[in-house]
């Protein structure tokens, strides 16, 4: 059965996408990042790198990593 899926808004700075990209790949569940209608899979470093890292992004996740969401809390923006 599904959970809630868990959105959360961060900004990614380009030397922090491999470290995000490491965490997202720890997580045995689907991790999604996206801008507007740009959806990737945010274990891919080149697909995550494709996205506008000037905007806030969105996480989208439906699973439970205590580690990856510890990491994103540190990325997380206000709105």
């Amino acid at each position: 059965m599904l959970g809630n899926v868990i959105k959360r808004h961060i900004m990614l700075k380009p030397n922090q996408v491999q470290d995000f990209v490491n965490e997202a790949t720890k997580c045995d569940f689907d991790v999604d990042i996206y801008y507007n209608r740009y959806v990737v899979d945010a274990k891919s470093i080149l697909g995550v790198f494709g996205l506008d890292l000037t905007k806030t992004l969105t996480v989208e996740y439906n699973g439970s990593n205590q580690q990856f969401e510890q990491y994103l809390n540190g990325l997380v923006t206000a709105g």
